[in-house]
């Protein structure tokens, strides 16, 4: 049967128009094989554009069509909908890209234009040998994970779980919180971070939607969109948990001292320890790496000391299998470590110390009561150097992204040294600021204005001790000043990264990371808390750098996309996937160790020639599991396995159009 192809060719306002001929490729498109119909229009996506494809395809009883656009990323499933909306299957469709490919790559009017042609030729050639496909139901498990315990995490569950889906949220830490617990003030309002994080960490214990995992990590992850299979690794606390109080004796009695990972190692905390006061959940947790008992077997003082019997030095790590329809990761950020730099040759030296050390030593509830001293030698700083995006001008640290936070963050410190300690001074070395947010600016006037702390617009070249002091060399790049600034402290606004695992995580959830490490979003502008895996969400700075604020948004908004999901108790899943022709395959299975998917296995058939069974070895694709990347067709040796939508014959007769 003859194909009856239509062709839309679109002028994206003057995007595509003003380096594309539009007239000339829609003249072009009416001469292709197969054509019936080519026009074009100021905007296909539009209402009104749209209408007119409904139109065109019933009026010239168009069996497929080409619509020559912008990226399919963008408007793919646009067109499609519009194809189906017109009774013509969607999988009928083809986007030919001369935006991104055409009009945004070349200047030559008349080389955009050939090109544009040629593309909408391949696209025609493809959409001719198209097959009709149908979608397949998932059913979707009511029940969402959420990855990491932090702010984002938190306010994650609590929308799930206040829209009335089970939530567990998982923290490989032995307490919820993440940073925002570590805080002394948050910006601008410098409000109190224990006021606003604490009732949410107990609302996450105490929900009866929230099963809350924490020593917790991920093992596994299969599966997809709406049906994830999850196996968590449940880390022996050598606590019972059931059976804890959190009445502190334990801890008292242990002999063994070691540097707190919350409060970054400015005090010490025992080997069986609860690592803040407002911990959720509030029991003990022996640290095996450093406890006694579990390092020369000669110590039980924390057993003999717990009254309910609580201390299990026999426990251990339990596995379980879950199934998830949806989830989010919200696993937060390290900071840069800043011990290498080459003009801070002395960031080891006690008085020179990161951001976040800052605020433990400004904590009331930190290791010296909110007093804040020189590590060195106990005494309150008369003069302090705050130094923001460390990591960011060194030639060998340098980083491609800015954290966001740093120059908000400097700018709190020196109000707070100021507001408890007036009769001191506080210098501010920056090259630039950020300060975008609501209110970031009339707060910058504040610590200037009100408090007299000093803003150098300028790089520190060097910090070395002398006399008990850090001498802090730098240059004021607004006069051309050199200066010399004798501290008694240095606060280093060290840039936040991606956590340290990030890559591990991301290759067991099968979702992609930038450049820097980060995780990616599916797009920045119209996909930004999706990933580009179905089903996987992205909350909070493990996307990239944010503050409290920001971070709560997101998470709020990826909670909104997993209820979204979690809502249908059937999910329509793209044909697009791999099919093997069992009679071409050989059994070799180097399709099975090439998917990252898990969604190829082995078969045996039976085959009967001349009266006789035989047996055979091929590959089975579980269509469920297959997200149609192609890479099981490439390392086919023998050609058994195929992609529905992009077979070769499709490919070749896109090759061949263009070559014409």
């Amino acid at each position: 049967m003859k194909k009856r192809i239509g062709v839309f060719v679109c002028s994206c306002g003057s995007d595509i128009s003003s380096a594309v001929e539009i007239d000339a490729v829609t003249a072009a498109s009416r001469r292709m094989p197969g054509v019936v119909y080519a026009g074009d229009y100021i905007y296909w996506c539009s209402k009104s554009g749209q209408q007119m494809i409904i139109d065109t395809i019933k009026g010239e009883r168009l069996d497929r069509m080409v619509v020559a656009s912008c990226s399919p990323r963008l408007h793919e499933g646009t067109f499609m909908k519009t194809a189906a909306s017109a009774g013509m299957n969607p999988y009928l469709v083809e986007i030919a890209n001369i935006r991104e490919h055409c009009s945004w790559v070349h200047k030559d009017k008349k080389e955009a234009t050939v090109k544009a042609i040629a593309l909408i030729r391949a696209a025609a050639a493809k959409v001719a040998r198209n097959q009709e496909l149908i979608p397949f139901e998932i059913p979707v498990v009511p029940r969402a994970l959420v990855i990491g315990g932090g702010i984002a995490g938190i306010q994650s569950a609590l929308d799930i779980a206040e829209a009335g889906y089970q939530v567990d949220l998982l923290e490989r830490s032995p307490s919820i919180g993440g940073r925002m617990a570590q805080l002394e003030t948050i910006f601008p309002e410098m409000d109190c971070p224990a006021r606003i994080l604490t009732p949410k960490m107990l609302e996450i214990s105490s929900h009866p939607d929230i099963t809350l995992y924490t020593y917790t990590e991920i093992e596994k992850v299969t599966g997809n969109v709406g049906n994830f299979d999850v196996t968590l690794r449940l880390k022996a606390r050598s606590v019972l948990i059931e059976k804890c109080t959190g009445c502190g004796l334990c801890w008292e009695k242990c002999p063994v001292n070691v540097e707190s990972e919350f409060d970054e190692g400015l005090c010490s905390r025992k080997a069986i320890y609860i690592p803040f006061p407002q911990a959720v959940p509030n029991v003990s947790v022996i640290d095996r790496a450093s406890c006694r008992w579990f390092r020369q077997g000669d110590c039980a003082a924390c057993k003999k000391a717990c009254p309910p019997g609580a201390v299990d030095f026999n426990q251990r790590d339990e596995f379980l299998e879950k199934n998830y329809g949806v989830i989010i990761t919200a696993t937060g950020f390290d900071l840069f470590k800043p011990d290498t730099l080459s003009q801070f040759g002395c960031a080891k030296h006690p008085d020179m110390i990161t951001g976040l050390e800052f605020e433990r030593l400004v904590n009331t509830s930190g290791p010296t009561a909110g007093r804040l001293i020189r590590p060195s030698n106990g005494q309150v700083p008369r003069k302090v150097v705050f130094i923001h995006c460390v990591g960011y001008h060194d030639e060998k640290e340098r980083k491609s992204f800015c954290s966001r936070i740093c120059c908000m963050s400097s700018a709190k410190h020196a109000l707070l040294f100021k507001e408890r300690y007036p009769q001191t001074e506080a210098y501010l070395f920056y090259e630039n600021l950020c300060s975008s947010g609501k209110g970031f600016e009339k707060f910058h006037r504040r610590v200037v204005e009100d408090y007299g702390a000093q803003y150098v617009r300028g790089a520190v070249s060097k910090i070395k001790p002398e006399g008990g002091k850090l001498l802090v060399h730098g240059v004021d790049s607004l006069n051309g000043q050199e200066l010399k600034i004798e501290a008694d402290m240095v606060v280093l606004a060290a840039a936040l990264i991606p956590r340290s695992d990030s890559l591990e995580l991301a290759r067991l959830l099968g979702i992609g990371t930038d450049g820097n490490g980060f995780f990616s979003e599916a797009h920045t502008l119209l996909r930004p808390v999706e990933t580009h895996k179905a089903g996987i969400f992205l909350a909070g700075a493990c996307q990239g750098p944010k503050d409290i604020a920001e971070a709560v948004t997101q998470a709020s908004a990826a909670a909104s996309k997993a209820i979204g999901l979690l809502s249908y108790d059937i999910l329509v899943s793209d044909p697009c996937v791999s099919q093997v022709n069992s009679s071409h395959c050989s059994g070799c299975l180097s399709c099975l160790h090439v998917c990252p998917y898990g969604a190829i296995s082995e078969k045996i058939i039976e085959e009967r020639v001349r009266g006789i069974v035989f047996r055979r070895l091929v590959a089975e694709v579980n269509e469920i599991l297959c997200r149609g990347c192609g890479s099981c067709t490439v390392s086919c040796r023998p050609g058994a396995i195929s992609l529905k939508g992009w077979t070769d014959e499709q490919l070749i007769a896109e090759v061949d159009a263009i070559c014409l």
